[in-house]
């Protein structure tokens, strides 16, 4: 082989990594998708909560919970951009729906993709376009910063390039962000601009690309106490009513904050202290 060129093909394809074997789908109903090399790693018990226990949300649910149906029955569905307050059941929301759903719809699965593998986002797209299953795949906190270019890489789950995106997939992501960039960016962006308009339209264009915008607000507090009422009742503690009240509002104050988050703390706190396990 005396042709640089042919010497330099031959080794970029030593370098490349070997094709994926396709993994057993069946193995799990989540799995978590891994870089270095690239797998998808198999969830066997998936951290969540029973769907019934979100309280305040309702709207948000039923939407979802519509649109994930649809997708699991084949039929055309949306991604879905769940933004808002901290702490207020966005990803709990959608690892609920989706063993809600898959109850029914065994061949319907979740794949969590960390922010920072989006730039390999193509490669899992191509494996899972091979697989009968379908696939909600999901990424929790999405935002970008500055000169920050995953979102690039983004486009190729909601809009799919040249292939499209494979008609097995659905994109779920949460963010507290509306536009997935904090506002100074944006307003920075458009007063530095030659053409400020253009100058962000790229990036904010992208939260444009989700067919759903569920937003999440900050609990009143009688939403609160439901919440912290509601999960008493699942686990089977009994309290008195002004005793919970008092102690969960003490707790909201401590904190400085009020949130469904905030809520199961303290009731991580209360089943510890009666000895009522919660796993």
């Amino acid at each position: 082989m005396s042709d640089p060129l042919e010497r330099i093909a031959a080794a970029l394809e030593r370098m490349a990594p070997a094709p994926l074997d396709a993994p057993d789908m069946d193995a799990a109903k989540a799995f978590v998708w891994h870089v270095d090399p690239d797998r998808l790693v198999p969830v066997a018990d998936v951290s969540k909560v029973d769907l019934s226990l979100l309280i305040g949300v309702d709207r948000s649910r039923d939407t979802l919970r519509a649109n994930t149906e649809q997708f699991a029955r084949g039929l055309p569905a949306n991604n879905a951009l769940l933004w808002g307050a901290r702490g207020m059941g966005k990803s709990s929301l959608v690892k609920a729906v989706h063993a809600a759903v898959q109850a029914s719809y065994t061949d319907l699965k979740i794949v969590e993709l960390q922010r920072e593998d989006l730039p390999t986002v193509g490669r899992l797209l191509a494996l899972l376009r091979q697989s009968t299953h379908r696939f909600i795949l999901f990424c929790d906190d999405l935002s970008f910063s500055h000169d920050d270019q995953h979102y690039k890489s983004l486009k190729a789950v909601l809009d799919g390039g040249i292939e499209g995106r494979p008609d097995n997939v659905v994109f779920y992501a949460t963010s507290n962000r509306r536009h997935l960039m904090p506002r100074d960016m944006i307003e920075n962006e458009r007063g530095s601009a030659i053409n400020p308009s253009e100058a962000v339209e790229e990036k904010v264009s992208l939260s444009d690309r989700f067919g759903l915008w569920l937003g999440f607000h900050a609990c009143t507090q009688d939403e609160y106490l439901q919440m912290i009422a509601g999960y008493c009742t699942a686990y089977g503690i009994s309290i008195d009513a002004d005793t919970l009240r008092a102690e969960a509002i003490e707790w909201q104050a401590t904190r400085g904050a009020r949130s469904g988050r905030v809520a199961w703390q303290y009731f991580t706190d209360l089943a510890g202290r009666r000895g009522v396990k919660i796993t």
